[in-house]
């Protein structure tokens, strides 16, 4: 059975324990995650102005949304201020920042009534992070920028915790994804051509378990966790932050949730920076998660131009 969890007071060990367990966390606002969301609705108010962000789907066509995504989102991903923003939140939840680990976060936006579901508004079929060579100690970060609702938040499926899913894994290669694909987000504007691993037999998604939080509000969750986003027909764009961290005795160690159905290649743990200096991982720590030696042409740390999944 999976729980939840809220504001649990629990060592940051015993959270990751019970995250590999499958149960999920919620955490209240804090002033680092508070000012996070706030810095993404500046960007996002500037980047749209002098439309509404939530509304401004009904303004513009969607090759012209695309276009303000296009700059939106690397600006948000890589600005410096989202780094010392999320250094802060570690302190504030009570991680080492000596072996935390994060990759950089993504700005997220979900429009409304099938607007634009492909490419930098991609919407996320169900899927565990786990199918796209994410570790099994990895643990996702979720925050709304504005206050989402049951029509628009994120959706889990316990009862697939410990039932494999045929799926589309086998065929991703992270390294390839790097090489081909991450750089192609900003075309995929009617349709996202590019393959990704999904389920590839029928999957029941009721019952499902929507999470509603407020502005700042914090859901960690397992990457071997399916989730989905919820079909947007709030009438509204939801906007959100995601990003992931490894904590470096897990990827050491390789503990983690249970493998119980991915079989992709390639690894996502390069990507990953250390909390207090911004460091890599180190490489002999990386790999034993390439469980066939990368070809030479293969890129390990994708040197982005615009943003991707």
């Amino acid at each position: 059975m999976n729980a939840v969890y809220f504001d649990p007071r629990a060592s940051d060990a015993e959270r990751r324990r019970l995250l590999f367990q499958g149960h999920l966390l919620k955490f209240s606002p804090t002033k680092a995650s508070l000012e996070l969301c706030q810095f993404a609705r500046q960007l996002s108010e500037e980047a749209f102005a002098p439309h509404d962000p939530l509304r401004a789907q009904y303004e513009m066509s969607p090759a012209e949304y695309s276009a303000i995504l296009a700059k939106l989102k690397p600006a948000f991903i890589h600005h410096p201020r989202c780094k010392e923003l999320i250094r802060d939140l570690f302190v504030e939840l009570n991680c080492d920042l000596d072996l935390t680990f994060f990759d950089v976060p993504r700005l997220r936006t979900s429009t409304s009534d099938n607007y634009l579901t492909s490419g930098l508004a991609y919407a996320f079929h169900p899927h565990r992070d786990t199918w796209y060579s994410a570790p099994h100690c990895q643990i996702n970060w979720w925050l709304p920028v504005y206050d989402v609702v049951p029509e628009n938040c994120l959706a889990f499926h316990p009862p697939y915790w410990n039932k494999p899913i045929k799926n589309g894994s086998r065929d991703y290669d992270y390294y390839r994804w790097n090489r081909e694909s991450r750089a192609a987000a900003a075309t995929q504007v009617g349709k996202d051509t590019r393959k990704q691993p999904g389920p590839e037999e029928s999957i029941d998604l009721d019952p499902q378990l929507r999470l509603v939080g407020e502005v700042g509000s914090i859901i960690l969750f397992s990457a071997a966790h399916l989730h989905s986003s919820v079909p947007n027909t709030s009438g509204y764009t939801r906007f959100s932050i995601d990003f992931r961290t490894v904590h470096g005795d897990d990827v050491r160690d390789c503990v983690g949730a249970h493998n119980i159905d991915s079989a992709c290649t390639g690894t996502n743990l390069r990507d990953f920076l250390r909390g207090s200096d911004f460091s890599r991982l180190p490489e002999e720590w990386v790999q034993p998660y390439d469980t066939t030696p990368p070809p030479e042409d293969a890129v390990l740390v994708y040197q982005p131009t615009t943003t991707a999944k």
